[in-house]
């Protein structure tokens, strides 16, 4: 009798014991994972809106504009879409030459390039000859930007597979510029950055005064969790509609796909699928990156080190792997 007198009352007191001691934090396989990955200074995960993950290991912190890189393309895309939105253009079968006059070559252009569409561009099916890679720097030292991207030889009809470029999403800069009467800046500040109450610091400009359409923007990263957030709640935030949602599910419907990780590619975002889960996602040189996952209503933003060389493959591999833990941890 004393023994079971004893049995209850350790029974007891290991219950309150169990009540009273916090859980591990659901988040700790996940930020040790983050710190294995070199390269990476930030990640921040957002779910149904609220911060669940906060993890500065260097670079400028959460607060902070850090250059995104490629992720520009993701932003660049909303800004076309808003233009729509406001019949500065008319749809993504608006061709770019009407829409770029003057600054389209007199000579030196294939004839199809008068077939190139705003959409061709966005989703990188130009059928012009890369202007990334091994062929970026000779592009950015060149005196005209557009034109040397316009008279690119063709390598493949418009439309046709996906040729990773930023010279094509540069196009959708300039040709922003031509219908507003505005800079991309100005244009970007006006249409996110106040709606969105975020801070759109100035980035690289073309010869001309471009800017540059598809990378080098900088944005803090909650700042682009914001960004991400706009796209999960459909292009409302804070009780404002700011993006349509139909310019989303365009945005979100594949057009190409990645040659490299066999994704498929809408207009500035890769789609793909994760642990179970369709996910859109934004990814920069050197491990930047911003995933929505809608069906675990995550946003996540991770920073990293944006300087040559580039880690490549592998290292987006293991940031694949950190999203997918991520979403397995916070499945609701």
């Amino acid at each position: 009798m004393a023994l079971i007198s004893r049995f209850t009352r350790t029974a007891f007191w290991l219950a309150i014991l169990l009540l009273i001691t916090p859980a591990l934090p659901a988040d700790r396989s996940v930020i040790e994972q983050a710190e294995r990955i070199d390269r990476l200074h930030s990640l921040l995960v957002l779910q149904r809106g609220e911060p669940v993950i906060e993890l500065v290991r260097a670079g400028p912190g959460l607060d902070q504009p850090a250059n995104i890189k490629s992720v520009s393309k993701t932003v660049l895309s909303a800004l076309a879409g808003i233009a729509i939105d406001r019949g500065v253009l008319t749809s993504p079968d608006q061709r770019l030459v009407e829409l770029l006059g003057d600054r389209v070559p007199d000579d030196g252009i294939a004839p199809w390039v008068a077939e190139i569409t705003l959409g061709h561009a966005l989703s990188m099916q130009t059928g012009l000859r890369s202007t990334s890679g091994r062929y970026y720097g000779r592009w950015v030292q060149s005196a005209d930007w557009v034109a040397h991207v316009l008279t690119r030889p063709m390598v493949d009809r418009p439309g046709g597979r996906m040729i990773y470029s930023t010279g094509s999403t540069h196009l959708v800069s300039a040709a922003l510029t031509a219908a507003s009467g505005k800079n991309t800046l100005a244009l970007a500040r006006e249409w996110l950055g106040q709606p969105m109450n975020v801070r759109i610091p100035p980035w690289l400009r073309d010869p001309q005064g471009v800017y540059f359409g598809g990378n080098d923007m900088h944005l803090s990263p909650r700042a682009l969790a914001r960004f991400g957030e706009l796209y999960r709640r459909g292009g409302r935030l804070d009780g404002r509609r700011i993006l349509s949602a139909d310019w989303i599910r365009k945005s979100w419907q594949p057009n190409g796909r990645s040659p490299w990780t066999g994704d498929d590619y809408g207009y500035g975002w890769f789609i793909t699928e994760i642990a179970d889960r369709a996910t859109y996602y934004g990814r920069g040189f050197g491990g930047q990156g911003l995933f929505v996952v809608p069906e675990s209503a995550l946003t996540i933003v991770m920073t990293a080190d944006p300087n040559p060389p580039s880690p490549g493959g592998r290292h987006f591999r293991h940031l694949r792997e950190l999203v997918a833990l991520i979403i397995e941890e916070f499945k609701p």
